[in-house]
């Protein structure tokens, strides 16, 4: 059975951070390619970040390039999100997602987790 179950979401003052977990149950990462998504109040869910299959290259959104970090172990089968500078507009709920059609980015998330609130303010 395919589980993706985030953690490590809080309230963190801007400039501040945070690292994202997800642990990954019901394959193997190096299968599919993973992606980060989040969702804002009012707005649309949207891809933050995505990992090939291999881990050979790593896309991110512009708005989160060069302050966020996607990472993932093998051997735990867990992802990571690390996150910092983080602004206001950073508040959302964070999902990690799999697409298991697919090995490379972008891709949908299909598959997802429950989701982490990370919400910035002071």
């Amino acid at each position: 059975q395919v589980q993706l179950v985030e953690s490590g979401g809080g309230l963190v003052q801007p400039g501040g951070s945070l690292r994202l977990s997800c642990v990954v149950s019901g394959f193997s990462l190096d299968r599919y390619a993973m992606g980060w998504f989040r969702q804002a109040p009012g707005k649309e869910r949207e891809g933050v970040a995505c990992l090939r299959y291999d881990g050979s290259s790593t896309w991110y959104a512009d708005s989160v390039k060069g302050r966020f970090t996607f990472s993932r172990d093998d051997a735990k089968n867990e992802l990571y999100l690390q996150m910092s500078a983080l602004k206001p507009e950073d508040t959302a709920t964070y999902y990690c997602a799999a697409d298991l059609l697919s090995r490379y980015c972008p891709v949908a998330d299909t598959t997802r987790g429950q989701g982490t609130q990370v919400t910035v303010s002071s």
